[in-house]
């Protein structure tokens, strides 16, 4: 409490930043992502890209590796024109409907993101998505920070 007006001091937002906690007391280490990321800040959802050209064409058919990069060249596409990178990618969804498909998804994967800065992910194997040739789909969820923002941290 404030000693002169009896109400409580005035607070300021912490700078936005995220936090990574690859392996929380009691949960066993997550191989390529990290167990939990915390952040403040702005939320940014990134629909499922698919390995779509600009002009709407399937790029890759039949080949994983290269669905794989054009999925996350469209999610650098999208969290560039939030103005948002991969270091502030917080949680990757991965579908595929093969899991055999997950190195070449990894691969691509470790183009665009600081491997000391793995997101949280999931990956699920499903029957299919909604065209044929389409072998894999991955959503991404982001925290913009605010402009005071500090430096990501690792918690170990």
């Amino acid at each position: 409490m404030n000693d002169t007006t009896g109400t409580p001091p005035a607070t300021t937002a912490p700078p936005s930043r995220l936090t990574y906690v690859p392996n929380p007391r009691g949960v066993a280490p997550g191989t390529g992502y990290t167990n939990v990321v915390m952040g403040t800040g702005r939320l940014v959802a990134i629909s499922g890209q698919i390995a779509n050209d600009e002009n709407g064409d399937i790029v890759g058919e039949g080949d994983p590796a290269a669905q794989a990069r054009q999925v996350f060249e469209n999610l650098r596409r999208c969290l560039a024109h939030v103005g948002a990178g991969f270091d502030d990618v917080i949680k990757l969804t991965y579908f595929v409907t093969d899991i055999a498909h997950l190195p070449a998804v990894r691969a691509a994967r470790d183009a665009y993101v600081n491997p000391d800065r793995l997101p949280a992910s999931s990956a699920v194997q499903v029957a299919a998505l909604f065209r044929p040739e389409l072998l894999l789909e991955i959503e991404a969820f982001a925290v913009l920070p605010d402009e005071s923002a500090g430096p990501a941290e690792v918690v170990r």
